[in-house]
């Protein structure tokens, strides 16, 4: 997902060729900072894909949690219309489809 906006890679540094001109830079520090750089491209990269299962783990619980959601309204309609007789009132429902949301969703 992110791999197309970035635009090196660590072995795009690690190969990088520059000239030398007669004030350049030392090549020894040159490399050393790169290989800083070519760490952090790597582990920046580990960190991407490891939020990126998280990511789609989180999403699937979602969707089981919507999915568990619509099966508990479910019931509660079933129950209600059966014991629709015995006196349980719309509000009685909306509280327990409340109490039921808040512990799935783990809102207080």
């Amino acid at each position: 997902m992110y791999q197309e906006r970035i635009l090196l890679t660590g072995k795009d540094i690690l190969e990088k060729e520059f000239k030398i001109d007669t004030r350049g830079y030392r090549p020894q520090e040159v490399d050393k900072f790169l290989d800083v750089i070519i760490r952090d491209y790597e582990e920046f990269m580990v960190i991407i894909k490891e939020i990126e299962n998280e990511k789609k783990a989180i999403i699937e619980d979602n969707i089981k949690l919507k999915q568990e959601i619509r099966n508990l309204r479910t019931k509660i309609q079933v129950l209600s219309e059966e014991n629709g007789n015995r006196g349980v009132s719309n509000a009685d429902l909306l509280r327990r489809l409340s109490n039921l949301e808040k512990i799935i969703y783990g809102k207080e």
